[in-house]
């Protein structure tokens, strides 16, 4: 893969791949690489980006040089790239997300340098209508990932007793965010104001641990419960996604709730970082750890109370 310029053909699509052999994170990955590893997690990644309109955050110089988020389709992209419109806020015409439902269209992203995919909590058609309730814990520091387990352990022992089943991921950069699937009728009215009263709830609970004001002055050694993710103009970086935060590629991996107990005891960042090959390898493994929040069918409880 090193040609300057290589035409390739997935699923019947011819792609034309430029500047392979390009570092886009200063520790030298390349872009070759970065497509390799799209192309390797495509069957676990695919499935939670079917009809899902997804933000692009592309890095054309490298995560050192200036990235943007792309939200319109570019003009230049392939006819065969779906799209689907998504009305403006604002008014105007509408936006027309990228819908990433094929390893072709993955890889023309991929070849963009679209390092992280940043989809949406719900599937086109229904835009009103968010599969999950998401909870996206920041750490102020000196706050770290290890608060965020913490946070992320009370969180899971509220929704156990309210026998709803909760899933991790680590963000691939500081924090952790955790899913609740519920792939049921309930619209962003309900799963946001859910989200942002629990918040409150552990805001009051635990006032030494965490926060859910958006004030970022306040954040300070403090876990920030970002419930504001749960809107339908808002997207999250996709499980599997790579991260640009730092100068080695990791990326957004799933992990079960006993591997995030062993490392908080541990105290074990390393076990929560995962680069491409590792993260590929434990998804060939151990299977896809966040299925279940493409099919788990469950609902919110009546009431949000942290006790």
């Amino acid at each position: 893969m090193a040609a300057a310029v290589q035409q390739v053909s997935i699923d019947g699509r011819v792609l034309r791949l430029s500047r392979l052999d390009k570092p886009l994170y200063p520790s030298g990955f390349t872009k070759a690489q970065v497509i390799e590893y799209y192309v390797r997690i495509a069957p676990f990644l695919l499935p939670h980006l079917h009809n899902r309109p997804v933000t692009l955050k592309r890095f054309p110089d490298g995560v050192a040089g200036q990235a943007f988020y792309e939200k319109d389709a570019p003009r230049y992209k392939p006819e065969w790239v779906e799209t689907f419109p998504v009305p403006r806020r604002a008014g105007g015409p509408d936006i027309r997300y990228i819908l990433i439902n094929n390893v072709a269209t993955l890889v023309w992203c991929a070849n963009i340098a679209s390092l992280e995919l940043h989809p949406f909590l719900h599937t086109a058609p229904k835009l009103e209508q968010p599969r999950s309730v998401v909870f996206d814990l920041d750490p102020g520091p000196p706050a770290d990932i290890f608060t965020c387990a913490e946070v992320a352990f009370h969180l899971k022992a509220w929704l156990d007793r309210r026998k709803l089943k909760s899933f991790i991921k680590v963000s691939g950069s500081k924090g952790l965010q955790l899913y609740v699937p519920l792939n049921t009728p309930v619209t962003y009215d309900e799963t946001r104001e859910f989200a942002h009263q629990l918040a409150r709830d552990f805001e009051q609970k635990y006032p030494d641990l965490c926060l859910a004001s958006m004030d970022k002055s306040l954040r300070g050694a403090k876990v920030f419960i970002d419930w504001s993710q749960n809107a339908d103009f808002k997207t999250t970086v996709g499980v599997y996604s790579l991260r640009a935060k730092t100068d080695q590629p990791y990326v957004s991996a799933p992990v079960t709730w006993r591997e995030l107990k062993t490392a908080l005891t541990a105290r074990n960042r390393d076990a929560l970082f995962f680069g491409p090959l590792e993260a590929a390898g434990r998804a060939e493994r151990f299977g896809d750890l966040f299925e279940p929040v493409l099919s788990l069918k469950q609902k919110l409880p009546a009431a949000t109370s942290a006790k």
